[in-house]
Protein backbone atom coordinates (compact mmCIF):
# COMPACT_ATOMS: atom_id res chain seq x y z
CA UNK A 1 0.00 0.00 0.00
CA UNK A 2 1.25 3.47 -0.87
CA UNK A 3 2.18 5.76 1.97
CA UNK A 4 1.06 9.41 2.09
CA UNK A 5 4.65 10.58 1.46
CA UNK A 6 4.99 8.32 -1.62
CA UNK A 7 1.65 9.65 -2.91
CA UNK A 8 2.90 13.21 -2.44
CA UNK A 9 6.11 12.36 -4.26
CA UNK A 10 4.16 10.87 -7.17
CA UNK A 11 1.93 13.97 -7.25
CA UNK A 12 5.02 16.17 -7.34
CA UNK A 13 6.63 14.07 -10.10
CA UNK A 14 3.41 14.21 -12.11
CA UNK A 15 3.15 17.97 -11.58
CA UNK A 16 6.77 18.46 -12.68
CA UNK A 17 6.26 16.45 -15.87
CA UNK A 18 2.99 18.17 -16.72
CA UNK A 19 4.31 21.66 -16.02
CA UNK A 20 7.48 20.92 -18.00
CA UNK A 21 5.35 19.82 -20.95
CA UNK A 22 3.18 22.93 -20.51
CA UNK A 23 6.21 25.23 -20.69
CA UNK A 24 7.71 23.31 -23.60
CA UNK A 25 4.58 23.20 -25.73
CA UNK A 26 2.84 26.48 -24.82
CA UNK A 27 5.55 28.78 -26.12
CA UNK A 28 4.46 31.47 -23.64
CA UNK A 29 6.70 32.34 -20.72
CA UNK A 30 4.88 35.38 -19.39
CA UNK A 31 3.62 35.26 -15.77
CA UNK A 32 -0.06 34.84 -16.69
CA UNK A 33 0.53 31.80 -18.88
CA UNK A 34 2.98 30.29 -16.40
CA UNK A 35 0.36 30.73 -13.66
CA UNK A 36 -2.22 28.96 -15.84
CA UNK A 37 0.29 26.17 -16.35
CA UNK A 38 0.96 25.84 -12.62
CA UNK A 39 -2.75 25.76 -11.73
CA UNK A 40 -3.74 23.33 -14.49
CA UNK A 41 -0.77 21.04 -13.90
CA UNK A 42 -1.41 21.03 -10.14
CA UNK A 43 -5.11 20.20 -10.59
CA UNK A 44 -4.44 17.38 -13.03
CA UNK A 45 -1.58 16.02 -10.89
CA UNK A 46 -3.74 16.07 -7.76
CA UNK A 47 -6.53 14.12 -9.42
CA UNK A 48 -4.70 11.71 -11.72
CA UNK A 49 -1.15 11.22 -10.44
CA UNK A 50 -1.77 7.48 -10.00
CA UNK A 51 -2.44 7.07 -13.74
CA UNK A 52 1.09 8.16 -14.63
CA UNK A 53 2.87 6.66 -11.62
CA UNK A 54 0.88 3.71 -10.30
CA UNK A 55 1.86 2.55 -6.81
CA UNK A 56 3.54 -0.57 -8.21
CA UNK A 57 5.95 1.34 -10.46
CA UNK A 58 9.44 2.30 -9.51
CA UNK A 59 10.42 5.95 -9.19
CA UNK A 60 11.46 7.87 -12.29
CA UNK A 61 15.19 7.39 -12.80
CA UNK A 62 17.62 9.20 -15.08
CA UNK A 63 17.85 6.01 -17.17
CA UNK A 64 14.06 5.98 -17.62
CA UNK A 65 14.13 9.62 -18.70
CA UNK A 66 16.88 8.84 -21.23
CA UNK A 67 14.86 5.91 -22.59
CA UNK A 68 11.87 8.24 -23.03
CA UNK A 69 14.08 10.85 -24.71
CA UNK A 70 15.19 8.14 -27.15
CA UNK A 71 11.67 6.80 -27.77
CA UNK A 72 9.81 10.04 -28.48
CA UNK A 73 11.94 11.18 -31.47
CA UNK A 74 11.79 7.67 -32.92
CA UNK A 75 7.99 7.69 -32.60
CA UNK A 76 7.75 11.15 -34.16
CA UNK A 77 9.89 9.95 -37.09
CA UNK A 78 7.60 6.93 -37.52
CA UNK A 79 4.59 9.29 -37.57
CA UNK A 80 6.26 11.39 -40.28
CA UNK A 81 7.05 8.30 -42.39
CA UNK A 82 3.51 6.98 -41.94
CA UNK A 83 2.11 10.35 -43.05
CA UNK A 84 4.07 10.08 -46.28
CA UNK A 85 2.78 6.54 -46.73
CA UNK A 86 -0.83 7.72 -46.31
CA UNK A 87 -0.22 10.48 -48.89
CA UNK A 88 1.15 7.80 -51.23
CA UNK A 89 -2.00 5.73 -50.65
CA UNK A 90 -4.14 8.75 -51.47
CA UNK A 91 -2.30 9.10 -54.77
CA UNK A 92 -2.47 5.34 -55.43
CA UNK A 93 -5.86 4.25 -54.02
CA UNK A 94 -5.50 0.80 -55.58
CA UNK A 95 -2.95 0.05 -52.83
CA UNK A 96 -5.44 0.66 -50.03
CA UNK A 97 -6.18 -2.76 -48.55
CA UNK A 98 -7.97 -2.13 -45.30
CA UNK A 99 -7.52 -5.00 -42.85
CA UNK A 100 -7.69 -5.97 -39.22
CA UNK A 101 -4.54 -7.27 -37.55
CA UNK A 102 -4.66 -9.30 -34.33
CA UNK A 103 -1.61 -10.04 -32.25
CA UNK A 104 -0.64 -10.94 -28.73
CA UNK A 105 1.86 -8.75 -26.97
CA UNK A 106 4.61 -9.92 -24.68
CA UNK A 107 4.49 -6.65 -22.75
CA UNK A 108 3.54 -7.19 -19.10
CA UNK A 109 2.65 -3.83 -17.59
CA UNK A 110 -0.61 -2.08 -18.36
CA UNK A 111 1.26 1.18 -18.90
CA UNK A 112 3.49 -0.43 -21.55
CA UNK A 113 0.46 -1.95 -23.29
CA UNK A 114 -1.40 1.36 -23.32
CA UNK A 115 1.71 3.14 -24.58
CA UNK A 116 1.94 0.63 -27.43
CA UNK A 117 -1.77 1.02 -28.23
CA UNK A 118 -1.47 4.82 -28.26
CA UNK A 119 1.74 4.72 -30.31
CA UNK A 120 0.03 2.54 -32.92
CA UNK A 121 -2.96 4.89 -33.01
CA UNK A 122 -0.74 7.97 -33.32
CA UNK A 123 0.83 6.48 -36.42
CA UNK A 124 -1.29 7.41 -39.46
CA UNK A 125 -2.74 4.43 -41.32
CA UNK A 126 -3.28 2.37 -38.16
CA UNK A 127 -5.60 2.55 -35.20
CA UNK A 128 -5.86 0.32 -32.18
CA UNK A 129 -9.48 -0.83 -32.08
CA UNK A 130 -9.28 -3.01 -29.00
CA UNK A 131 -6.86 -4.00 -26.28
CA UNK A 132 -8.01 -6.94 -24.20
CA UNK A 133 -5.45 -8.35 -21.75
CA UNK A 134 -2.58 -9.28 -24.09
CA UNK A 135 -4.48 -9.19 -27.39
CA UNK A 136 -4.42 -6.17 -29.68
CA UNK A 137 -6.87 -5.63 -32.51
CA UNK A 138 -5.57 -3.02 -34.94
CA UNK A 139 -7.06 -1.63 -38.14
CA UNK A 140 -4.46 -1.06 -40.86
CA UNK A 141 -5.03 0.88 -44.05
CA UNK A 142 -2.59 -1.09 -46.22
CA UNK A 143 -0.42 -4.18 -46.39
CA UNK A 144 2.62 -2.09 -45.41
CA UNK A 145 0.86 -0.62 -42.37
CA UNK A 146 -0.27 -4.11 -41.32
CA UNK A 147 3.26 -5.47 -41.72
CA UNK A 148 4.67 -2.60 -39.68
CA UNK A 149 2.29 -3.56 -36.86
CA UNK A 150 3.15 -7.26 -37.16
CA UNK A 151 6.94 -6.82 -37.28
CA UNK A 152 7.02 -5.97 -33.57
CA UNK A 153 9.61 -3.18 -33.74
CA UNK A 154 7.32 -0.74 -31.93
CA UNK A 155 6.50 -3.37 -29.31
CA UNK A 156 10.23 -4.01 -28.70
CA UNK A 157 10.92 -0.29 -28.37
CA UNK A 158 8.03 0.20 -25.94
CA UNK A 159 9.34 -2.79 -24.00
CA UNK A 160 12.78 -1.17 -23.78
CA UNK A 161 11.13 2.08 -22.71
CA UNK A 162 9.64 0.34 -19.68
CA UNK A 163 12.52 -2.03 -19.04
CA UNK A 164 10.68 -5.09 -20.34
CA UNK A 165 12.32 -7.65 -22.60
CA UNK A 166 10.36 -8.54 -25.72
CA UNK A 167 11.80 -11.46 -27.73
CA UNK A 168 12.04 -11.27 -31.50
CA UNK A 169 10.11 -14.53 -31.87
CA UNK A 170 6.75 -12.80 -32.37
CA UNK A 171 4.16 -14.13 -34.76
Amino acid sequence: MATPSSNNRRRLETFALLFGAWVLFSGHLDPVHLAYGVVCSALVAAVSYDLLFPPTTTPVTPAAVLRMIAYVPWLLWEVVLANFHVVYLILRPSLVRSQVVRFRTKLRSDLAKVTLANSITLTPGTITMQLDDDEFVVHALSDKAAEDVRDGDMERRVGRLYGETVNDSSA
